[in-house]
């Protein structure tokens, strides 16, 4: 695992009214601080990738559909400088996964309908001086190939 990732398995408890989990509370360990609350879709076969943000930790939970999250370490003096996590998150997975500041992170949508992933990052979006690194899904600069595997 990368160094500062983490993984928070969620429990949906369901009744025969319909269900509910909690994705992320102020008075548990996991919890930073707040700084927004958005959410974003990844439509099927789509790869929105890869950025990076210096300051900012994003929490983020697929709550409809599935995402291949992909994330890689390419932080200058981290144990785990070079490594790559997959994980795969949706509907069937409630996960919520920690991205801290320095790991370039990205994901694909899977399946047959879109991805809806809410994201908790610990800072607000800044318009005038945003906390944002890019590069193109497919750079030579980050190992891994979006392409589906099949083991």
């Amino acid at each position: 695992m990368i160094e500062g990732v983490k993984i928070k398995e969620l429990k949906a408890i369901s009744d025969e009214r319909g269900w509910l989990f909690e994705i992320l509370r102020r008075d548990e360990p996991f919890f930073e601080q707040f700084g927004q609350v958005y959410l974003t879709t990844v439509y099927p076969g789509v790869v929105k990738a890869w950025h990076m943000h210096l300051k900012q930790t994003d929490n983020l939970c697929v709550v409809h559909g599935v995402a291949k999250i992909a994330l890689f370490d390419g932080r200058d003096g981290s144990p785990t400088k070079g490594e790559v996590n997959e994980f795969f998150a949706g509907e069937r997975s409630l996960i919520l996964l920690k991205v801290p500041p320095g790991v370039w992170h990205g994901m694909k949508g899977v399946g047959e309908e879109p991805a809806y992933v809410i994201n908790v990052p610990t800072l607000p979006y800044d318009h005038k001086e945003p906390d944002e690194h890019r590069l193109p899904f497919d750079t030579k600069k980050i190992p891994y190939d979006w392409e589906i595997k099949i083991t």
